[in-house]
């Protein structure tokens, strides 16, 4: 598995976007455990379309407990946990469009930090083309590397 550092610029987003995924999962949570345990501190008029705050509540901790453990498998270099986290973006994005009318700063902010974690994510495309050519556990050796031909090499003739 190659390091971090072999994998180029692109990876520090992808770090960035794994921190970003952990820390909207934390927010989630403290958020979710407030809706929770205390209703009458979030809003006044606690009652919604769907179920109540509690019942949100809880689906927002359960959205920041998958966030967070996206996060966790993403910084371990895993590619599902990578899409997974993009899958889990995209519910918390919908998720606080529900709390758009009681808190509209607040929303509108976790989803701006939602579509930057999403791009953090998504703007990585895999193993970059010098490491995906050889085989794990074998380096490559300079008479395997193909070399560009020379311009004398180029002519065509006439």
């Amino acid at each position: 598995m190659p390091s971090w550092a072999e994998l180029g610029q692109t990876s520090g987003l992808l770090v960035f976007g794994a921190v970003l995924l952990i820390v909207l999962g934390a927010y989630n949570c403290l958020h979710g455990v407030s809706a929770i345990f205390r209703p009458a501190v979030l809003v006044v008029h606690n009652t919604y379309v769907f179920g109540n705050l509690p019942a949100w509540g809880w689906s927002l901790l359960g959205l920041g407990i998958l966030q967070i453990a996206a996060g966790l498998g993403v910084l371990a270099r895993n590619q599902l946990a990578r899409w997974f986290g993009v899958a889990v973006i995209a519910l918390n994005m919908f998720a606080q469009i529900v709390f758009l009318p009681f808190y509209p700063a607040w929303s509108l902010l976790i989803i701006a930090v939602d579509v930057v974690a999403l791009f953090g994510l998504t703007v990585y495309g895999g193993q970059p083309p010098s490491l995906a050519e050889a085989p794990p556990g074998r380096a490559t050796t300079p008479a395997e590397t193909p070399t560009q031909a020379t311009p004398s090499e180029r002519r065509q003739p006439v």
